[in-house]
């Protein structure tokens, strides 16, 4: 088969792209490549992935709507993954426009061309961010998500909207995940957890917001990545839901098990053998507390929940990016 994978430079969507490559599949990869964190690993991620067989790479925009459904409509896709997106909950402050731009018209232009075109399961990311300020623990996704607390969770919930309004207007079988901060090799440069590590490997303080007094719900990149294909192959039915029956479905993808921040670090602490030095600081505007995902759902209809140990995800991270940006001998 073959599938759309948007923002295939990406963190996750190079993963998913490997593991479609390895499973037989055909992959058709769209970036544009922006800068808002280093381009160079964008593009190292995408050189690994030029060479695979049955892998095309498209340099693309997804604001331009006659580019992207013109993609749609001679590509004849049977499925889409819509990973493409601007990230970052505090870049939303200074840029909001980004926002607009990739996560409303963008994503707008995806539902146009699995509008205007056949596609047995569009599957797009949503975050955890849509919880807000939630209190109630876990998050689950019959959950009130009508409080953002930043302009790129609100984007977030607005993708689920419009997919909705497509799913049920088109009869076009959609999913929504909701990510759960993710993390492993190939990582993306402005998460926490990289510049934790990347500031320790440099002798360098960590700024800890909140005085350190926040969860995560921290899920690696594997386990993501086996949640998206599962979900991918589970097309969702009409089913009897107050106010809908449109073929369209919400999941958390998060690993169930908070883990404090403070213990998050000293996990990076023993993998690297180095000591942290802290800056403890106030809770950033847009930032939230605690995040926490409820899985039944996820695990009821596809079998899977994430179950990677921090400590082993860690590990793997810390190797990566200690071999990734090793010093160059002269």
């Amino acid at each position: 088969m073959k599938v759309l994978v948007t923002g295939v430079a990406g963190f996750i969507g190079f993963h998913l792209a490997q593991r479609l490559l390895a499973d037989g599949h055909e992959v058709y990869g769209v970036d544009n490549l922006n800068n808002y964190y280093d381009v160079n690993l964008k593009i190292t991620r995408l050189n690994k992935l030029k060479p695979q067989q049955n892998f095309q790479f498209r340099y693309l925009n997804l604001c331009d709507k006659e580019d992207t459904l013109q993609m749609f409509e001679s590509e004849e896709f049977d499925y889409v993954v819509h990973l493409a997106a601007q990230a970052g909950v505090r870049y939303s402050l200074q840029n909001p426009s980004a926002y607009i731009d990739s996560n409303l018209v963008g994503f707008t232009n995806i539902l146009e061309g699995c509008r205007q075109n056949y596609i047995k399961h569009l599957v797009f990311a949503s975050s955890s961010s849509v919880y807000g300020a939630n209190t109630k623990v876990p998050f689950a996704v019959s959950d009130n998500v009508d409080h953002p607390v930043s302009l790129y969770a609100a984007t977030k919930k607005a993708n689920e909207l419009m997919a909705h309004s497509y799913s049920h207007l088109y009869n076009i079988p959609t999913t929504g995940l909701r990510f759960f901060t993710v993390y492993g090799p190939w990582g993306r440069p402005d998460m926490a957890y990289f510049k934790f590590v990347q500031a320790i490997e440099q002798g360098k303080a960590i700024d800890v917001y909140n005085y350190g007094k926040m969860q995560r719900d921290f899920t690696y990149v594997d386990d993501v990545i086996e949640g998206v294909v599962r979900v991918m192959y589970k097309i969702p039915q009409p089913e009897n839901i107050i106010n809908s029956r449109a073929p369209y479905k919400i999941y958390n993808i998060g690993n169930n098990r908070p883990v404090e921040l403070l213990t998050f670090i000293e996990v990076i602490e023993k993998a690297m053998g180095k000591t942290a030095q802290k800056n403890f600081l106030p809770m950033q505007p847009g930032d939230v507390p605690s995040t926490y995902a409820d899985v039944d759902d996820l695990m009821r209809d596809v079998g899977f929940k994430p179950s990677t140990p921090i400590e082993h995800g860690i590990e793997n991270f810390v190797r990566w990016y200690q071999e990734y940006y090793a010093p160059v001998s002269v």
